[in-house]
């Protein structure tokens, strides 16, 4: 009881509480204008493919980026990259609420306008994922994971503020909005004193006479040599990257899918994928409180991977207040695996090699995202969105049993660890 006390207490040390608190900020800010966007894209273009490219635009930047970047900000400050990409994120938004503001559009120059804000968004996830691990205390992963999904997760709230507002003021007070956000949230940032100690650590690595580019392309080169010399952190990768492909294919299919089914379909997809949301947020509550065993984190992982898949491949067959039970259902089984997956794999992962493992994995990530992102969007001209996601999440079922439970020997190690 007084450890448990002492690590509670430990865990919101300055440097902490600034992240968490910057955290919430932008990720409010992002929440609001990112649904009204989507809106937006929908209500213009009337089209489920060209809703598709719009989103593809934002993916495709995350690729290339994340890796490059994670070579990089293994060798310089995760800290100074994280609230300058939040300083520019600010600038970006003001400009496009300016310009939006006068009733001027483009297709053309909005998608490219997202291209740049997913750059900079996979710039800032690598920096950021990197840069968190280093602010938590030991033995307090698990619950500042549950903080930060619970975070993630109470954001979404202002999914319906969003819907309202742009149905009242538009889209370009919702942007602004964004953009203070992200102001504010980079002035917290710059008062983060935490020691950035693998910077020093890097430099006995540095190859001699080297230029950024050849250390960059070499760092790089050493990050996918790590991920494939651990099978344990390759097979979960690899997993990964299909769910990916099946929440690109969610994405692109389910908000058109209430759009197009129900009279005012977007508050059904808000009160549908409300009851996620608030399985998300138990679930994350209960992980802040209960620690997960460690020997049972692996075969509760794996279980609830198979689940959670069947029960989003065939909700949309059902009425709406099945869906919502089985959305409660995906959320308290996602927050979970979330919680086991990222704790475990953060507290694996040398500090010093953060940034290449979460570079890579986020590049085969968004690789997944993107394919399933744009099949379903090709694949939705001629087959129901309902098939389309069952399908999907069949063959994510399926693939659970084949990587996840043919890779016992090598994820538990890394499941089951204390971290």
């Amino acid at each position: 009881m007084e450890e448990r006390k002492q690590n509670t207490t430990s865990l919101w040390t300055r440097d902490f509480t600034i992240i968490t608190a910057g955290s919430v900020i932008s990720m409010f800010g992002n929440a609001m204008s990112g649904f009204a966007m989507s809106l937006m894209v929908l209500d213009i273009s009337d089209s489920t493919l060209l809703y598709a490219v719009y989103i593809a635009m934002y993916t495709v930047p995350q690729l290339i980026v994340p890796v490059f970047s994670g070579a990089l900000l293994d060798r310089y400050s995760r800290k100074r990259t994280i609230y300058t990409l939040d300083f520019i994120s600010a600038g970006l938004y003001f400009i496009m609420a300016a310009v939006l503001a006068t009733g001027w559009f483009s297709f053309p120059v909005f998608a490219g306008y997202c291209f740049l804000l997913g750059s900079i968004e996979s710039a800032y996830m690598v920096a950021y994922e990197s840069f968190y691990p280093l602010l938590i205390s030991e033995g307090n992963y698990q619950k500042a994971y549950s903080i930060q999904s619970i975070l993630e997760t109470t954001s979404a709230v202002m999914v319906p503020v969003s819907a309202f507002l742009y149905k009242g003021i538009g889209i370009a007070p919702l942007l602004a909005g964004n953009g203070i956000c992200f102001f504010i949230a980079a002035v917290m940032e710059t008062r983060i004193r935490s020691e950035e100690n693998y910077i020093e650590t890097q430099r006995s690595t540095r190859l001699e006479d080297a230029g950024r580019i050849r250390q960059m392309i070499a760092d790089t080169r050493e990050g996918f040599e790590y991920l494939m010399s651990e099978k344990g952190l390759m097979a979960v990768a690899a997993f990964f990257a299909f769910i990916a492909v099946t929440g690109g294919v969610s994405n692109v299919i389910t908000l058109p899918y209430f759009k197009n089914t129900f009279d005012n379909g977007e508050y059904i997809y808000m009160l549908v994928w409300g009851c996620g949301l608030a399985g998300r947020a138990i679930g994350g509550g209960i992980h802040y409180k209960t620690v997960i065993p460690a020997s049972k984190r692996y075969i509760i992982a794996l279980c609830l991977y198979i689940l959670n898949a069947l029960n989003e491949g065939f909700y949309l067959f059902f009425p709406v207040p099945v869906m919502m039970l089985m959305c409660f259902v995906i959320g308290v089984g996602g927050v979970t695996t979330y919680t086991i997956r990222i704790s475990a794999t953060q507290s694996y992962v040398p500090d010093e090699k953060k940034g290449r493992f979460n570079g890579a994995f986020n590049m085969l990530f968004m690789i997944g995202a993107l394919l399933g992102e744009m099949t379903a969007g090709f694949v939705s001209e001629a087959v129901s969105e309902r098939t389309i996601l069952m399908t999907a999440m069949l063959v994510e079922a399926a693939l659970a049993l084949v990587i996840i439970g043919g890779s016992k020997k090598h994820i538990e190690k890394i499941y089951n660890r204390e971290n």
